[in-house]
């Protein structure tokens, strides 16, 4: 699903991302990045979304090498893949449900097919009922979920997560983790960045150890 092939990412800055990285995730593989702040983690993800491009080498997510991809083909590329961030990035002056069906609306889906997926990607995430909710009435772990639910409502294959849990209480962190194992046990390909080694211990999931740039180490899972 997700082949890193000797990447090198080098900021306009001047500053070396990644130096060389190279790993592979399976298709249906759930998959741990970790390391330090600054090893190069959400470049890693930046580089599979498509937000930034490598420098030198080659990245290829399902059957398409990154580099070949025109730039008016990126919101087409993105489509199959669900981005959840730390801080959610939800519209804090629409409601829930408009929240969620955003990638829908921009994808053109048609208005009942949308509300009839909304309702079902709220419902896996636990906030069935929450459609007409501004984020602001929501607790920090459920606009946490409501980024969740807005991810995979377009039901991508591959679904990335960067420190989705950086601001959760342990028992929410705990909680929102195991909504990506759910997806994971349903087929969808997941990637999740994150520093909190004790909150993965337990997800038998393989983990991709990085430290300044480069691959330090990988553990089977």
């Amino acid at each position: 699903m997700i082949r890193f092939d000797q990447v090198f990412k080098r900021y306009p800055s001047g500053r070396e991302a990644l130096s060389g990285v190279s790993f592979q995730v399976g298709r249906g593989e759930m998959a741990f990045l970790t390391g330090p702040s600054g090893a190069g983690k959400s470049s890693i993800l930046k580089l599979i979304a498509l937000i930034e491009r490598p420098t030198r080498g080659k990245v290829s997510v399902g059957d398409r090498v990154t580099d070949t991809i025109r730039p008016r083909a990126i919101p087409q590329f993105r489509r199959q893949i669900g981005v959840v961030f730390q801080d959610h990035k939800l519209l804090y002056d629409r409601p829930v449900a408009d929240n969620v069906a955003l990638p829908l609306v921009i994808a053109g889906v048609p208005r009942k097919e949308i509300d009839k997926r909304v309702r079902a990607a709220l419902d896996q995430v636990g906030l069935l009922g929450r459609e007409r909710s501004r984020p602001l009435e929501l607790s920090t772990g459920e606009q946490q979920r409501v980024g969740i639910a807005r991810a995979v409502v377009g039901k991508p294959p591959l679904l990335i997560a960067d420190e989705p849990t950086g601001n959760l209480d342990p028992d929410l962190a705990l909680e929102v983790m195991r909504l990506f194992k759910r997806f994971n046990d349903v087929g969808v390909t997941v990637v999740v960045a994150t520093h909190d080694l004790h909150l993965i211990e337990g997800f038998g999931a393989r983990r991709i150890v990085l430290g300044e740039g480069r691959v330090a180490a990988e553990s089977p899972a």
